[in-house]
């Protein structure tokens, strides 16, 4: 850190106490003394008590790998292994059945089912395009991509491809929205009537599904439908390039698409000191004053991207009405284990990142609370944060202490902060009942997340043998335990009407026929929202949520209680047989070893959290810190147990790193890792891997963040 400015026993990076005195305290209601005074005093009570947590993941971690160490060459022993577990009080007794109480959660988290967006918040085209995708024109998203089962014709616009994208279109208003005795398809004049919509003369089998309308009533501008809470809008314009053609004018159908999306400081972007810091908490400051913007080059001109107002329609009974905008938005603060050169505590030491976290971006959420008019990202005054990486229900106790103590800083009611907790360590998935109860009067969110929950599986069971190749580990019957147990236990401890039960990233951006595919199975499973990579992955998802009905789907599983209990879930996705040929190895590293390169030298050298890596077959897949701690962890497992050799990985990192460097060739910031295999990027790569056991629970972080620091140093 350059030389700190003193702030009540604190010591601040100068570029960090200049924007929380000069942009984020003013108008919040909190004076800097004030702030300044409760964040040392939050610093210094709780900082021992976030050591000491930190200590005993270490202990129990030493005690897991010495039980696997002594019974090494033997099989699993469920019975005793969950034993032991209980012994050493790594799994917890469960406490009674319980409600949770949690109150004021805005609707598109409480009661509808959507998709939501993850998003970086330090870039703000992203984190404005993200707030912004509550709305999605459905026509471009089946046109420009492959969701129709091929990509359009290169050029302009090709009428045979968008007559197939209307003609689909068409379908989904029939099943949405069927009409009596009619079709959308061959509907020439919508037009409201007395309250009602009428096509063609014929009503909507179901007439309350029409939620109101734009202009006038026997021709308007835009026609809005609802159907399990999520709206639609036809888009009727006789001038558009589109409707102009359509017998019905119709020029687009909008559906509502990201419900809400996460503002992420944590897996998705690369802060390592208070510039980083400060970039992340400005955007997320400009998304809660609602002033946040970004100017973008587009068709030769500047083009400045701005939070979407609200929609004003006019309802059926002709009152006015008015439609959100935009996404409601979660911030992902980091977990318990990072510490940031931002700020020192009175030892000189670095503060917990998730203590800073946790003060200022509520400090920033302020802005929005106390808003007297426009849009607001609450409407019910609350403010979401989402916790990742905590193990088992005393961390999320002391998340629920951190927040407790925030809101009485910053003059909040109690609660009025909502915890999201990431059911992505094993030690949380084995509690997890007892993880919601430790927050029960605040959670809103509990979600799934195989990578990391796959990395954390690796890391735990290190010393239990080699595990099997990562599509094999996808097949075991404990990740569908681990699905469904999320389900069972969040509608079992009262999320249902109250909080978001929800699922992972589709990692692949450009495959969306295959998501169409794959990702309705997470409605089905009675999660009422999943992650999506883009806002038009965003509005495809949304089809999903018009076929299936998730509350009625969440009232059924309620009635079956739970479908997995926690031994599946200590039955260790560990390889059956090793019988794998030398060529299915080094393929299977060098696999692991390309995702790793391929993310690791842009977030080392550019700072970038979140990329689209090819992968080996030059797939593109979205790669965060989550993907590389299982890619990592898994390349450690197979080192250590000796089905890689030191030589052969090596030799592997290299081979990767000269196809990286040839995908990114056309990368002018780019710094090439052969023919030297010297520089900081590939060396903490390396890193990842060859000391990738060292790694706290795994974790990328620790070598990343050194990594990049070095960087920075040696760049100046």
């Amino acid at each position: 850190m350059t030389q700190g400015v003193a702030r009540s026993d604190l010591q601040v990076d100068p570029e960090l106490a200049a924007f929380l005195e000069n942009q984020a305290l003013p108008e919040s209601g909190i004076s800097a003394d004030d702030f300044w005074k409760g964040f040392s005093d939050l610093v210094h009570d709780l900082t021992p008590r976030n050591r000491e947590l930190l200590e005993k993941r270490a202990a129990l971690q030493s005690q897991i790998d010495d039980w696997h160490v002594q019974r090494r060459g033997q099989s699993h022993d469920l019975a005793r292994y969950k034993a032991f577990l209980e012994e050493i009080g790594y799994l917890l007794p469960e406490v009674a059945p319980f409600q949770i109480t949690t109150q004021n959660v805005d609707p598109e988290i409480a009661t509808i089912a959507g998709a939501q967006l993850v998003v970086p918040v330090t870039n703000a085209r992203y984190a404005l395009n993200a707030a912004n995708a509550r709305w999605g024109s459905l026509y471009d998203a089946l046109y420009g991509t492959d969701a129709m089962g091929k990509l359009p014709p290169a050029g302009g616009y090709e009428q045979g491809h968008g007559a197939r994208v209307i003609a689909r279109a068409r379908v989904f208003l029939d099943a949405a929205f069927p009409l009596a005795g009619h079709s959308h398809a061959d509907a020439r004049l919508y037009h409201v009537k007395q309250g009602a919509l009428l096509v063609d003369g014929k009503p909507l089998e179901t007439p309350e599904k029409f939620a109101g309308y734009l202009g006038d009533p026997r021709a308007p501008d835009a026609v809005y439908l609802v159907n399990n809470g999520l709206h639609v809008e036809l888009v009727f314009n006789r001038a558009h390039p589109i409707g102009g053609r359509d017998q019905a004018c119709m020029a687009d159908i909008r559906i509502e698409s990201a419900l809400s999306a996460i503002m992420d400081c944590e897996d998705s972007v690369a802060c390592v000191d208070a510039a980083d810091k400060v970039q992340a908490y400005g955007n997320w400051l400009g998304l809660m004053k609602g002033d946040l913007s970004a100017d973008l080059e587009k068709g030769g001109r500047t083009i400045t991207r701005r939070l979407n107002p609200d929609l004003n329609i006019t309802a059926p009974d002709g009152s006015a009405k008015q439609l959100k905008g935009r996404a409601v938005l979660w911030v992902r603060n980091v977990g318990h284990l990072m510490t940031n050169p931002a700020i020192t505590d009175k030892h000189g030491e670095e503060v917990f990142e998730g203590l800073m976290d946790a003060m200022i971006t509520t400090l920033c959420a302020l802005h929005d609370l106390r808003k007297k008019d426009g849009p607001r990202n609450s409407a019910t005054g609350s403010v979401y944060i989402v916790k990742p990486k905590m193990h088992g229900p005393e961390e999320v106790a002391f998340a629920d202490e951190i927040f407790a103590r925030v809101e009485k800083v910053l003059g909040l009611a109690p609660n009025t902060i909502k915890i999201g907790v990431m059911d992505e360590e094993r030690r949380t998935s084995v509690n997890l009942q007892q993880c919601i109860h430790a927050a029960r009067d605040r959670i809103a969110f509990i979600n799934t997340g195989f990578l990391d929950r796959t990395g954390d599986e690796i890391h735990t069971s290190m010393e239990a043998g080699p595990f099997s190749r990562k599509d094999f580990i996808k097949r075991k019957g404990w990740i569908k335990a681990y699905e469904d147990r999320n389900v069972d236990i969040g509608l079992e401890c009262g999320l249902m009407g109250r909080a978001q039960i929800g699922k992972g990233m589709w990692a692949m951006p450009d495959q969306m026929a295959a998501m169409l595919e794959a990702k309705i199975e997470h409605p089905k499973s009675g999660a009422n929202t999943a992650w999506v990579p883009s806002p038009t992955a965003a509005t495809l998802h949304a089809l999903h949520y018009h076929q299936v009905n998730v509350p009625a789907v969440q009232e059924k599983l309620a009635k079956g209680g739970r479908r997995a209990h926690v031994e599946a879930l200590l039955d260790l996705p560990l390889a059956s047989f090793q019988k794998w040929t030398r060529a299915q190895i080094i393929r299977e590293v060098e696999n692991n070893a390309q995702g790793i390169l391929g993310y690791v030298v842009r977030w080392v050298d550019q700072g970038v959290g979140c990329s689209k890596v090819p992968d080996i077959n030059d797939v593109g897949l979205m790669e965060d810190r989550a993907t590389c701690r299982i890619s990592s962890q898994h390349v450690a497992n197979w080192l250590h147990h000796g089905v890689v050799s030191d030589t052969d990985l090596m030799d592997a990192m290299k081979r990767m790193a000269e196809i990286v460097d040839r995908q990114n060739a056309g990368d002018a910031a780019y710094t090439p890792m052969a023919p030297g295999f010297d520089g900081i990027a590939f060396q903490a790569a390396c890193d990842l891997v060859f000391k990738g056991r060292e790694q706290p629970s795994g974790y990328t972080e620790p070598v990343l963040h050194a990594r990049r620091l070095e960087l920075k140093a040696a760049i100046g």
